[in-house]
């Protein structure tokens, strides 16, 4: 299993205040820029932490709704989604060139992310608003959904991501977070489940098929109660089957 490298990321910024915790342990993060939680001070004390742990920073923009923590998807025109999503990202990247750093990535957050998925308009959307950003930036998105086809049609480069603590449907969809069934909550499966896609480029869903998939980063949300404890497993487990978190 050597050779293998692939990328932790975990969101932060949320107002969990787990992120020094995590950050040993991640290679990257994506940072709440103000859409579904986060301000400036809460931007600036994370990018910190980031710098300092060597970890690579992405935005995390979603839906303006801080109510429902971005988690219900809102009926918005494309005109006033894309400056949204702009004004979110351009907040991240003030506070990124006081401190001398470059945006690594952006990884569209919750209902938000979940709709690019399958909705060409939402994901249209999003990769418009990516096009304002003149460096290349990466674009973490799940794999073969519409927002990655879309994201490629438009010459943006992206990253295929996998949910470390989140189960799927066999249409690769993550299970609905009102399910039971929806987080992995156990070490075990999560290092199974992760492992699976690294190594067999398979997941195993919810009703026990095999689907493929591919992934170079992995998410664990870090508003997860175990998060710390979870990233953590997971991180010295791969390390000990050879493979880099980097």
């Amino acid at each position: 299993m050597h050779n293998f490298i692939i990328d932790i990321n975990a969101d932060v910024g949320e107002g969990i205040g787990n992120e020094s915790q995590l950050m040993p342990y991640i290679s990257s993060c994506n940072i709440a820029c103000g859409g579904h939680a986060g301000d400036h001070r809460t931007m600036q004390k994370t990018v910190k932490l980031a710098k300092d742990h060597g970890v690579k920073i992405g935005a995390h923009p979603s839906f303006p709704d801080k109510d429902n923590f971005g988690r219900v998807p809102m009926e918005m025109s494309c005109a006033a989604l894309f400056t949204a999503i702009e004004d979110q990202m351009d907040a991240l990247r003030h506070v990124l060139e006081v401190e001398n750093l470059d945006l690594h990535h952006v990884k569209p957050h919750g209902a938000l992310y979940n709709l690019a998925a399958i909705d060409s308009r939402t994901a249209t959307c999003f990769v418009e608003a990516m096009k304002t950003i003149v460096a290349p930036v990466k674009l973490y998105v799940p794999f073969n959904s519409v927002i990655a086809k879309i994201a490629i049609e438009n010459n943006i480069p992206i990253i295929y991501e996998a949910f470390a603590d989140r189960n799927y449907n066999d249409d690769l969809t993550l299970v609905d977070r009102t399910e039971a069934n929806a987080l992995i909550q156990d070490p075990d499966l999560m290092f199974e489940h992760v492992f699976r896609i690294i190594k067999d480029k398979k997941v195993k869903t919810i009703s026990g098929a095999l689907q493929p998939i591919e992934a170079h980063t992995f998410c664990i949300h870090g508003d997860n109660h175990n998060a710390v404890r979870l990233v953590r497993e997971l991180f010295l487990r791969l390390k000990a089957k050879g493979i880099q978190v980097s």
